[in-house]
């Protein structure tokens, strides 16, 4: 099994770029395989919209790629078809406009500006005018896992105990402490992001990806061959040992 995972993306367009460009020099080196991108396209950074645009036109081409759903797309997706309904996994007192959520400058680079300034019925009226009804439906049909062999991605993890084909959307892209805190088997290695941390970390049953670039830190991709994981990096491959 050979794959490649690329971490959660934020709107930071240029950095996505990049680690494709490191994918594509080890894929000359070793030979080609799916890339699995694994969720949060948007909010936060200043391109959600290029970043969009520029995965549906590789998928559009044929490139053997997969993008997962984050809660920061279903946030998004979810704003536009209606935003007064509550999202499952967010605290009640937040909303995707929120400043620390990110919305106001997903929407910026669609052309909408002073969102979190305004009544939100004028703010909606003016994304559902302004995004893509092609991008409203790539957003909403995003898978939430993805499998191949014995490695499991999914955006934010699965909940212990509970059978892979059972798991929630909400779980798959929302979920943190019952996930994380799980130190047995998940029976597959889970390749994730949505928690942020410093690097990309080896955890002995999962990968987290989050280089935290939703708060200055890089877009991480890493190449896997079986349970093996390896970040990419300018000088090449660097194995990601297990933790302990």
């Amino acid at each position: 099994m050979r794959a490649y995972a690329v971490g959660d993306i934020h709107g930071h367009l240029g950095l996505l770029q990049g680690v494709h460009d490191l994918i594509a020099a080890d894929m000359a080196r070793n030979g080609a395989a799916p890339v699995v991108h694994v969720g949060d396209l948007v909010d936060r950074g200043a391109d959600s919209r290029g970043v969009i645009d520029w995965l549906m036109r590789g998928l559009a081409e044929g490139r053997d790629w997969v993008v997962l759903k984050g809660n920061h797309d279903r946030m998004f997706w979810r704003f536009l078809r209606d935003p007064a309904e509550a999202e499952p996994g967010l605290r009640p007192d937040l909303s995707w406009l929120h400043p620390r959520i990110g919305g106001v400058e997903t929407l910026q680079s669609y052309g909408i500006r002073s969102a979190g300034d305004r009544p939100i019925a004028a703010v909606h009226a003016d994304a559902a005018a302004a995004v893509p009804q092609a991008h409203r439906e790539f957003l909403e049909t995003l898978p939430s896992s993805h499998r191949i062999g014995e490695v499991l991605f999914a955006h934010a993890g699965i909940r212990p105990g509970v059978a892979l084909q059972d798991q929630t959307e909400t779980d798959l892209i929302w979920i943190r402490d019952p996930f994380l805190k799980f130190t047995g088997s998940f029976g597959p290695l889970v390749i994730h992001g949505h928690t942020a941390i410093d690097a990309p970390t080896h955890y002995g049953n999962r990968v987290n990806i989050d280089s935290s670039a939703a708060y200055g830190g890089p877009v991480s991709a890493v190449a896997v061959e079986g349970h093996e994981v390896f970040l990419l990096t300018p000088q090449g491959r660097v194995p990601l040992q297990p933790a302990g």
